[in-house]
């Protein structure tokens, strides 16, 4: 039997050698990376010592169901040392928190300990992320940078990214420049006018105001509209060139000074008839608006009518050169008090239907205006069965009656046929002969 100084050994041996996070047993496993802009950085969780940052980051493994950490700190000799709140994973799931250390300078420091990078591009003006950060548009110069290897990309609209990785060395400065290289098919336009500020319409889509950039727009020929308050519409044909940029001016001339506008009339459904101040005007299209033009400004009566629809009445304000809108839904008329409808449908279609034995059409077919009551259908089509049946209407509704018409029976042929002259004097010969047999 072991003494107990040796078991005691033993277990101090074994929580000795097994790892902070190995310790943390049960449930699923997770992961929570520690990206970093300094490699060499040490990582710990709770004060618990995890690895150290390597091409940019940590990754450890965490089970879900141990004790949750809540802080974490990454520190290097000669860098501030940062430190952050920090969440458990889900099973399966990685969180990933970011630590920005930087170097700790002294005065007499020499020569400089630091580097620096210049970015530029062709065109200029392309976004600059250094390390992924981002900064500025080119050209640009990233100073104070520590010696070692960092990712550039540059970026453009309208262009493909360029991507490089740059080192920067102690007391020296680093240059990138990018030759962008435009994406196939697509442009740009920048768009300028005359009064600023004037509405852009690109192919009939509203995109912003001016002075405008639209970038990436399929290479070739759009129409552009620019429309501004108290001027006349410009238009015209513009041409978008593959990679590159087409810079855009018009100039809109001011409507003449008067007291005119006009009033747009749109209705649903179309084709109702349009009175102004009691003058007939027009009638609504069946998608869109009736369009009058040089309507004095001031208050004015509109009448639409549409039959079977209600009457509608309203007033519209003109303000000179503005449009003023009108836009209603039509109410339907109630069917007079008394009177229904009847709609009848057969399988198959197109039988003759009768309301009350007279004709009324083929179906499927819908009689309006019928007096409220009983009232009898009748659906016949030739090679079916006829079908009548009592409906009843009620006033202001529909009734409804669906036949499924049955084949015709045929005609049962008869089961017997009267003799045949020549068999029944036969028959009348035979039975002599019998007769005159037994006599004898």
């Amino acid at each position: 039997m072991k003494s107990r100084s040796t078991i005691f050994f033993l277990v101090i041996s074994l929580a000795l050698s097994v790892h902070p996070v190995a310790a943390q047993i049960g449930g699923g496993q997770g992961w929570i990376t520690i990206s970093c802009n300094v490699d060499g950085a040490s990582v710990s969780f709770d004060g618990n010592y995890q690895g150290i940052t390597s091409g940019g980051s940590l990754t450890v493994p965490v089970y879900v169901t141990a004790q949750p950490f809540h802080s974490f700190t990454v520190e290097k000799a000669g860098f501030t040392s940062y430190s952050g709140p920090l969440s458990m994973p889900a099973e399966g799931q990685t969180l990933t928190y970011y630590a920005a250390i930087d170097p700790v300078y002294t005065p007499t420091t020499s020569p400089p300990y630091t580097g620096s990078v210049s970015i530029d591009s062709s065109p200029r003006g392309a976004t600059v992320y250094f390390n992924g950060n981002n900064r500025g548009l080119s050209p640009v110069v990233v100073s104070d940078v520590i010696p070692g290897s960092y990712s550039v990309d540059v970026e453009l609209d309208g262009y493909q990214n360029y991507l490089a990785t740059v080192n920067v060395y102690q007391g020296t400065q680093s240059a990138v420049f990018a030759t962008l290289v435009p994406q196939a098919g697509t442009g740009s336009l920048y768009i300028t006018s005359d009064p600023g500020g004037s509405s852009v319409f690109l192919d009939g889509l509203y995109e912003g105001v001016t002075p405008l950039r639209l970038n990436r727009l399929a290479a070739g020929t759009h129409t552009l509209q620019l429309d501004h308050t108290g001027y006349y519409d410009w238009k015209s044909p513009v041409t978008v060139p593959t990679g590159g940029t087409t810079t855009i001016t018009g100039t809109l001339n001011p409507l003449p000074a008067s007291n005119v506008g006009w009033i747009y009339i749109s209705t649903s459904p179309g084709g109702a008839a349009v009175t102004i101040d009691g003058n007939p005007a027009g009638r609504t299209p069946a998608n869109g608006a009736l369009q009058l033009s040089n309507i004095p400004a001031g208050v004015h009566s509109v009448s639409i009518e549409l039959g079977g629809y209600r009457s509608y009445l309203t007033t519209s304000t003109v303000t000179a050169n503005t449009v003023s809108e009108v836009s209603i839904v039509l109410q339907p008329i109630a069917p007079a008090s008394g009177r229904g409808s009847v709609a009848v449908s057969s399988a198959p279609p197109g039988a003759n239907v009768f309301l009350d034995n007279i004709f009324i059409g083929v179906t499927p077919l819908t009689l309006s205006d019928v007096s409220e009551g009983n009232h009898i259908v009748t659906v016949q089509l030739a090679g079916f069965g006829p079908y009548s049946a009592s409906v009843q209407v009620a006033a202001g509704t529909t009734s409804t009656v669906s036949v499924p018409l049955s084949p015709a029976t045929p005609a049962v042929p008869a089961t017997s046929a009267p003799l045949i002259p020549e068999v029944a004097a036969g028959a009348v010969v035979i039975t002599g002969l019998l007769a005159v047999r037994k006599n004898s």
